[in-house]
Protein backbone atom coordinates (compact mmCIF):
# COMPACT_ATOMS: atom_id res chain seq x y z
CA UNK A 1 0.00 0.00 0.00
CA UNK A 2 2.37 2.54 1.25
CA UNK A 3 4.59 1.73 -2.19
CA UNK A 4 1.34 3.72 -3.81
CA UNK A 5 1.94 6.65 -2.05
CA UNK A 6 5.80 7.28 -1.18
CA UNK A 7 8.72 8.09 -3.86
CA UNK A 8 10.95 4.92 -5.24
CA UNK A 9 13.62 5.92 -3.58
CA UNK A 10 12.25 5.15 -0.06
CA UNK A 11 12.02 1.67 1.10
CA UNK A 12 9.28 0.16 2.59
CA UNK A 13 7.65 -2.74 3.82
CA UNK A 14 4.53 -4.18 5.22
CA UNK A 15 2.93 -6.84 7.18
CA UNK A 16 -0.64 -7.65 7.46
CA UNK A 17 -0.34 -10.38 10.08
CA UNK A 18 2.29 -11.46 12.50
CA UNK A 19 5.27 -13.49 11.23
CA UNK A 20 6.99 -16.55 13.50
CA UNK A 21 9.81 -15.36 11.86
CA UNK A 22 9.57 -11.75 13.20
CA UNK A 23 11.85 -11.71 16.46
CA UNK A 24 13.81 -9.54 18.45
CA UNK A 25 16.92 -8.30 19.52
CA UNK A 26 17.50 -8.72 23.14
CA UNK A 27 17.64 -4.97 23.77
CA UNK A 28 14.35 -4.50 22.29
CA UNK A 29 13.19 -7.05 24.44
CA UNK A 30 14.38 -5.13 27.65
CA UNK A 31 11.99 -2.35 26.28
CA UNK A 32 8.85 -4.27 26.48
CA UNK A 33 8.63 -5.01 29.82
CA UNK A 34 5.46 -6.98 30.82
CA UNK A 35 3.56 -5.21 28.15
CA UNK A 36 0.58 -7.58 26.94
CA UNK A 37 0.78 -9.74 23.85
CA UNK A 38 -0.88 -7.49 21.36
CA UNK A 39 1.25 -4.66 22.08
CA UNK A 40 4.25 -7.18 22.07
CA UNK A 41 3.22 -8.67 18.64
CA UNK A 42 2.80 -5.08 17.34
CA UNK A 43 6.33 -3.97 18.43
CA UNK A 44 8.21 -7.18 17.28
CA UNK A 45 6.29 -6.91 13.66
CA UNK A 46 6.98 -3.19 12.69
CA UNK A 47 11.08 -3.87 13.64
CA UNK A 48 10.94 -7.04 11.58
CA UNK A 49 9.40 -4.72 8.66
CA UNK A 50 11.60 -2.46 9.43
CA UNK A 51 14.94 -4.74 9.10
CA UNK A 52 13.25 -5.50 5.85
CA UNK A 53 13.21 -2.28 4.03
CA UNK A 54 17.02 -1.35 5.93
CA UNK A 55 17.98 -4.25 4.26
CA UNK A 56 16.54 -3.08 0.64
CA UNK A 57 18.82 -0.68 1.63
CA UNK A 58 21.78 -2.35 2.10
CA UNK A 59 22.14 -2.16 5.84
CA UNK A 60 22.61 -5.62 7.69
CA UNK A 61 19.95 -6.02 10.61
CA UNK A 62 20.10 -4.58 13.92
CA UNK A 63 18.47 -3.27 17.50
CA UNK A 64 15.80 -0.33 16.42
CA UNK A 65 15.65 1.14 20.17
CA UNK A 66 13.34 4.25 21.64
CA UNK A 67 14.50 7.59 21.83
CA UNK A 68 13.46 10.73 22.88
CA UNK A 69 9.34 10.29 22.68
CA UNK A 70 9.64 7.22 22.17
CA UNK A 71 10.90 8.28 18.53
CA UNK A 72 12.72 4.71 17.09
CA UNK A 73 16.64 5.43 16.57
CA UNK A 74 17.63 4.59 13.18
CA UNK A 75 20.90 3.44 11.86
CA UNK A 76 23.81 6.29 11.50
CA UNK A 77 22.87 7.58 8.01
CA UNK A 78 18.95 6.59 7.69
CA UNK A 79 15.84 8.29 8.49
CA UNK A 80 12.52 6.36 9.01
CA UNK A 81 9.15 5.68 10.19
CA UNK A 82 7.30 2.79 11.77
CA UNK A 83 3.15 2.29 12.00
CA UNK A 84 1.14 0.28 13.07
CA UNK A 85 -3.12 -1.00 13.91
CA UNK A 86 -5.40 -4.10 14.01
CA UNK A 87 -3.90 -6.06 10.82
CA UNK A 88 -1.35 -3.97 9.44
CA UNK A 89 2.52 -2.81 10.24
CA UNK A 90 4.33 -1.29 8.01
CA UNK A 91 8.25 0.78 7.87
CA UNK A 92 9.85 3.11 5.33
CA UNK A 93 13.50 4.39 5.33
CA UNK A 94 15.41 5.86 3.24
CA UNK A 95 19.17 7.50 3.21
CA UNK A 96 19.80 10.83 5.20
CA UNK A 97 21.36 12.02 2.03
CA UNK A 98 18.66 11.45 -0.40
CA UNK A 99 15.65 11.86 2.42
CA UNK A 100 14.86 15.02 5.27
CA UNK A 101 12.84 13.71 7.30
CA UNK A 102 9.64 10.81 6.98
CA UNK A 103 6.43 10.31 8.51
CA UNK A 104 3.83 7.31 7.73
CA UNK A 105 0.79 5.99 9.61
CA UNK A 106 -1.96 4.00 9.28
CA UNK A 107 -5.56 3.77 10.69
CA UNK A 108 -8.62 1.57 10.53
CA UNK A 109 -10.64 3.20 8.08
CA UNK A 110 -13.80 3.15 10.74
CA UNK A 111 -14.85 6.72 12.02
CA UNK A 112 -12.75 8.05 15.33
CA UNK A 113 -14.56 7.25 18.68
CA UNK A 114 -16.87 9.88 19.87
CA UNK A 115 -15.46 13.01 21.21
CA UNK A 116 -11.68 12.63 19.63
CA UNK A 117 -12.48 14.65 16.69
CA UNK A 118 -12.84 17.91 18.72
CA UNK A 119 -9.72 17.24 21.03
CA UNK A 120 -7.53 16.76 17.33
CA UNK A 121 -8.64 19.33 15.33
CA UNK A 122 -9.78 22.93 14.41
CA UNK A 123 -12.85 24.61 13.64
CA UNK A 124 -11.87 25.73 10.02
CA UNK A 125 -10.78 21.75 9.98
CA UNK A 126 -14.15 20.30 11.15
CA UNK A 127 -15.92 23.03 8.69
CA UNK A 128 -14.43 21.11 5.54
CA UNK A 129 -15.03 17.79 7.40
CA UNK A 130 -18.65 18.39 7.55
CA UNK A 131 -19.15 19.63 3.56
CA UNK A 132 -16.82 16.11 2.73
CA UNK A 133 -18.69 14.33 4.82
CA UNK A 134 -21.69 14.90 2.88
CA UNK A 135 -20.52 14.77 -0.32
CA UNK A 136 -18.38 11.93 -0.49
CA UNK A 137 -19.64 9.59 2.73
CA UNK A 138 -17.69 6.92 1.36
CA UNK A 139 -14.33 8.05 2.60
CA UNK A 140 -14.07 8.65 7.31
CA UNK A 141 -12.63 12.08 6.96
CA UNK A 142 -11.94 12.62 9.83
CA UNK A 143 -9.79 9.01 10.39
CA UNK A 144 -8.10 10.19 7.85
CA UNK A 145 -7.27 13.87 9.13
CA UNK A 146 -6.08 12.45 12.12
CA UNK A 147 -3.81 9.76 10.37
CA UNK A 148 -2.63 12.74 8.55
CA UNK A 149 -1.52 14.58 11.68
CA UNK A 150 -0.14 11.77 13.19
CA UNK A 151 2.54 12.05 9.97
CA UNK A 152 2.95 15.26 10.23
CA UNK A 153 4.21 14.82 14.07
CA UNK A 154 6.73 12.12 12.82
CA UNK A 155 7.78 14.23 9.99
CA UNK A 156 8.13 17.32 12.52
CA UNK A 157 9.90 15.02 15.53
CA UNK A 158 13.10 14.26 13.59
CA UNK A 159 13.45 17.95 12.66
CA UNK A 160 12.30 20.41 15.71
CA UNK A 161 13.03 17.84 18.65
CA UNK A 162 9.95 19.01 20.30
CA UNK A 163 6.50 17.76 20.84
CA UNK A 164 4.00 19.08 18.01
CA UNK A 165 -0.08 19.27 19.12
CA UNK A 166 -2.56 18.02 17.18
CA UNK A 167 -3.71 21.71 17.56
CA UNK A 168 -0.49 23.16 16.18
CA UNK A 169 -0.78 22.30 12.02
CA UNK A 170 -3.90 23.33 10.04
CA UNK A 171 -5.12 20.26 7.58
CA UNK A 172 -6.09 20.90 4.30
CA UNK A 173 -7.19 17.58 1.65
CA UNK A 174 -7.72 17.60 -1.69
CA UNK A 175 -9.99 14.94 -2.04
CA UNK A 176 -9.55 13.50 -5.61
CA UNK A 177 -5.85 14.08 -5.67
CA UNK A 178 -5.28 12.30 -2.52
CA UNK A 179 -2.99 14.88 -1.05
CA UNK A 180 -2.88 16.98 1.89
CA UNK A 181 -1.86 20.07 2.91
CA UNK A 182 -0.40 20.50 7.11
CA UNK A 183 0.45 24.67 7.56
CA UNK A 184 2.48 24.36 10.97
CA UNK A 185 1.18 26.98 13.81
CA UNK A 186 4.01 27.15 15.49
CA UNK A 187 7.54 28.31 14.33
CA UNK A 188 10.53 25.41 13.54
CA UNK A 189 12.17 24.20 11.33
CA UNK A 190 9.74 23.99 8.02
CA UNK A 191 6.41 25.91 7.65
CA UNK A 192 4.22 22.62 6.41
CA UNK A 193 4.67 19.45 5.06
CA UNK A 194 2.56 18.13 1.88
CA UNK A 195 1.65 14.53 1.77
CA UNK A 196 0.18 11.82 0.49
CA UNK A 197 -3.75 9.27 1.09
CA UNK A 198 -4.81 6.78 0.39
CA UNK A 199 -7.91 4.26 1.41
CA UNK A 200 -7.54 0.90 0.77
CA UNK A 201 -8.41 -3.00 2.50
CA UNK A 202 -9.92 -1.53 5.58
CA UNK A 203 -7.33 1.25 6.10
CA UNK A 204 -6.19 5.07 5.82
CA UNK A 205 -2.66 5.42 5.22
CA UNK A 206 -0.76 8.63 5.35
CA UNK A 207 2.99 10.16 4.13
CA UNK A 208 5.32 12.94 4.16
CA UNK A 209 8.92 12.53 2.41
CA UNK A 210 10.77 15.61 2.68
CA UNK A 211 13.94 15.13 -0.10
CA UNK A 212 17.08 16.59 0.84
CA UNK A 213 17.93 18.37 -2.36
CA UNK A 214 15.50 21.22 -1.89
CA UNK A 215 13.32 20.91 1.25
CA UNK A 216 10.72 20.34 -0.72
CA UNK A 217 8.01 17.73 0.00
CA UNK A 218 8.36 14.81 -2.59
Amino acid sequence: MLEKILPNNIAVSEAFDDPAEAVLFAEEEALLGRSVEKRRREFTTVRHCARRALAELGRPPAPLLRGERGAPIWPAGIVGSMTHCDGYRAAAVAEDSVVQTIGIDAEPHAPLPEGVLEAVSLPEERSWLNTLSRTDPEVHWDRLLFSAKESVYKAWFPLARRWLGFEEARLTVDPSGGTFRADLLVPGPVEGFSGRWLVADGLVVTTIAVPRSNGQNL
